[in-house]
């Protein structure tokens, strides 16, 4: 066994444990204890961790990590397939690359889990794929990074796709194209899925790649994951999901506050940020470090994210202390990068907190997580550590400070 004893556990499926002990099991990765007092048994691996804090592994529930890659430009950028509107069958599995800075520099901060996602540009943009943020050997091979794939079809509404198609002079090039356009969408869909229903299988059945990918949706499989900051474009989303009774996540959310109660009664979750952004365009003028603190005080879950590289990944916890600092509760701020991110994710099962059974994908900090400078000590990824800091690292170049293992 490998036992971390001593810190205090924060443990977010319960209360936190002081002076707690965590039991892996490393052949299968797994926690298989958590409390006071654990035993520790002859040949047991231990780490000492007496005066430090102990939490689930951050998860960044929307990021464009090695989909859109550090300081190579256009040529590593591969986010958006502006090509079509309608594009729910491009995968981001097939376009990230696992070898990118971001990942380690999302290990550095104690994130371990990320969602991976198309960009804006389409009104449907394509499949999101949830990642570990560390995978053996030296092909980084994403196969074995993957928690969850297909996790949902992200989607675009108000300015982004309707900017990108009114410069091609195609539809949809206004709000009205949006909706309507999506809601042809979804009809054709529905319509394929009687067609497959009633397809006689011994004959030729022309399948649609397309379809096929949306009918993951309607079929309630995963959700649609829909891009939205003005509050007028999120109740035409919510109308078109009262219609078609999809699964839905909200995504970024800017003015989901104004209608908070809406998303309340339909049960709808909001991957809230990035926070640390400029009002760039119309649609973030009312961007605020409240809006994820008011969201909860309402009833919504809430997840808080980057949309790497909009806000580089590893400043994802300073969004945290800030969300804090303008009002918003500390132990809710801590599940939005945790439990509730796992839940939103739909990979609970897996990650976001110090539970027997998951993944022991575990964070070794110095000082409580919601200190600013707090700092990352020690990084486990099935129960292995997989990225350390270095003694005296102050006295280190940057990329020095830590050292991260490829096997």
């Amino acid at each position: 066994m490998l036992v971390i004893k001593g810190g205090l556990l924060i443990t977010m499926d319960g209360d936190d444990i002081e002076a707690g002990s965590i039991q892996i099991d490393p052949a299968t990765g797994k926690i298989v204890a958590v409390g006071k007092d654990l035993p520790v048994a002859e040949g047991d691996e231990v780490i000492e961790a007496h005066g430090k804090f102990i939490h689930p592994g951050y998860i960044d529930t929307h990021t464009h990590a090695g989909i859109h890659e550090e300081s190579t430009g256009n040529a590593g950028n591969d986010t958006n397939e502006m090509t079509d509107p309608i594009g729910p069958q491009h995968r981001a599995l097939d376009a990230t690359f696992m070898d990118d800075e971001s990942f380690r520099d999302a290990l550095k901060a104690g994130i371990t889990t990320v969602l991976v996602t198309p960009g804006s540009g389409n009104l449907m943009g394509g499949q999101s794929v949830v990642l570990k943020t560390w995978t053996a050997g030296p092909g980084h091979i994403i196969d074995h990074a993957v928690l969850r794939a297909p996790a949902g079809i992200k989607c675009a509404f108000g300015e982004n796709p309707k900017r990108v198609y009114g410069e091609q002079k195609k539809n949809p090039s206004t709000r009205l194209g949006n909706a309507s356009l999506f809601r042809e969408t979804l009809i054709r869909g529905l319509n394929y899925l009687e067609k497959v229903t009633k397809a006689d299988s011994d004959k030729p059945f022309e399948r649609d790649l397309r379809m096929e990918s949306l009918a993951l949706v309607l079929r309630g499989e995963i959700p649609f994951r829909i891009h939205c900051h003005r509050a007028d474009d999120i109740m035409t989303v919510l109308r078109l999901r009262d219609e078609f009774g999809f699964g839905l996540v909200l995504e970024h959310g800017t003015e989901a506050w104004k209608v908070a109660d809406e998303l309340v009664k339909r049960g709808v979750a909001v991957s809230c940020g990035p926070l640390m952004t400029a009002r760039s365009k119309v649609e973030l003028k009312e961007r605020s470090f409240r809006t994820p603190g008011l969201l909860v005080q309402a009833g919504v879950k809430i997840s808080i994210m980057t949309d790497h590289p909009v806000v580089p990944i590893q400043h994802l916890v300073t969004q945290v202390c800030i969300a804090v600092r303008e009002g918003m509760d500390a132990r809710e701020a801590l599940k939005a990068v945790t439990i509730n991110a796992a839940e939103i994710l739909g990979v609970e099962a897996r990650v976001g907190s110090l539970t027997v059974g998951k993944d022991a994908n575990i964070v070794v900090r110095d000082r409580h997580p919601l200190e600013l400078d707090s700092l990352v000590e020690q990084v486990l990824m099935d129960g292995k550590v997989v990225c350390r800091r270095r003694p005296n690292a102050l006295a280190q170049l940057p990329e020095q400070e830590y050292e991260i293992s490829t096997n």
